[in-house]
């Protein structure tokens, strides 16, 4: 996948999908809907203050379905109870705290439980590089142990072959690509490898330690003498830990004119949260990368 321009395309083909956006007293969630409706990528269900609600929907020019609620809680309640009944696709994150809405994620009786744990995956857009790279978990879990970090990888190999690779390439990115004994993710890195190579995780390309400069660059990939089928061509750089995963992600916005857009995974259907500091296109991004990854209706 080349630019958000082409995942836009792509979502849209495929038709308008139900986007639940819990807490809709939220302008900034109206907004990026009301950018998704416009693509024809969303159609949406609105959770919250029904007052407000109303309003800022009169505001911003947009329409749909508003269902009432009383409190965050209940608004996370009744939201993931439409897409628990497949009444709804997608969730998306309003004017309710993360933590809220994920307790009701992971509720035992109506929620989106799946088995998996939940990790987070952003698509960075970036003029330098010819492709759309993903990161991951730069958003959900702090410092993962080995279990947790294949658990992550399983994720995100499942979700880029939703979006259509047939092989993902996968980047076990550290500040150098070489085992260094200082560097506890130099030595992770090479024991996910090598469970690659042995078959032990499957339907993907997997290498690491990798620098991120020969991880993405198949020019300091050559010049590095690093070679394999993912130097230089990964699609997925898995990270140490969630502040490295946060400063990639912003810093490929903020420092190199980027786009950002990114999902959690691990549920049984997307949950889109996207920040107030997102640009529309990376909300629309978001939206569209969820509604592509869900497949054919």
């Amino acid at each position: 996948m080349k630019s958000f321009s082409e995942l836009i395309s792509l979502a849209k083909a495929k038709g308008p999908r139900r986007v639940v956006l819990v807490g809709s007293e939220d302008r900034e969630g109206v907004k990026a809907l009301k950018f998704a409706f416009d693509e024809g990528i969303a159609m949406p269900v609105f959770v919250g203050d029904e007052e407000r609600t109303n309003e800022i929907l009169e505001e911003e020019g947009l329409k749909g379905e508003v269902m009432s609620a009383s409190s965050p809680e209940e608004a996370c309640e009744k939201g993931i109870r439409l897409v628990n009944s497949g009444y709804a696709d997608i969730v998306l994150k309003g004017l309710v705290k993360t933590s809220t809405l994920l307790k009701a994620v992971l509720n035992k009786e109506w929620g989106l439980r799946s088995g998996k744990i939940l990790s987070h995956i952003a698509a960075l857009e970036v003029p330098a590089i010819d492709r759309i790279v993903f990161v991951t978990d730069g958003g959900m879990v702090i410092r993962p142990d080995l279990p947790t970090k294949i658990s992550i990888i399983e994720n995100a190999v499942s979700f880029l072959i939703s979006l259509g690779y047939e092989k993902p390439k996968v980047a076990l990115v550290a500040a150098v690509e070489t085992v260094n004994e200082d560097m506890p993710e130099t030595l992770e890195a090479a024991v996910i490898s090598k469970m690659g190579q042995r078959g032990q995780i499957i339907d993907c390309e997997i290498d690491g330690p990798l620098g991120i400069d020969n991880a993405i660059s198949s020019f300091a990939a050559e010049i590095k003498k690093v070679c394999g089928p993912v130097a230089g061509r990964a699609d997925l750089l898995v990270v140490p830990d969630i502040a490295s995963g946060n400063f990639l992600g912003k810093s490929a916005v903020y420092f190199a004119g980027g786009k950002i857009a990114g999902l959690i995974l691990g549920a049984s259907a997307p949950i889109v949260i996207v920040s107030r500091a997102d640009s529309s296109p990376s909300k629309l991004a978001s939206i569209a990368l969820a509604s592509y990854s869900l497949g054919e209706r």
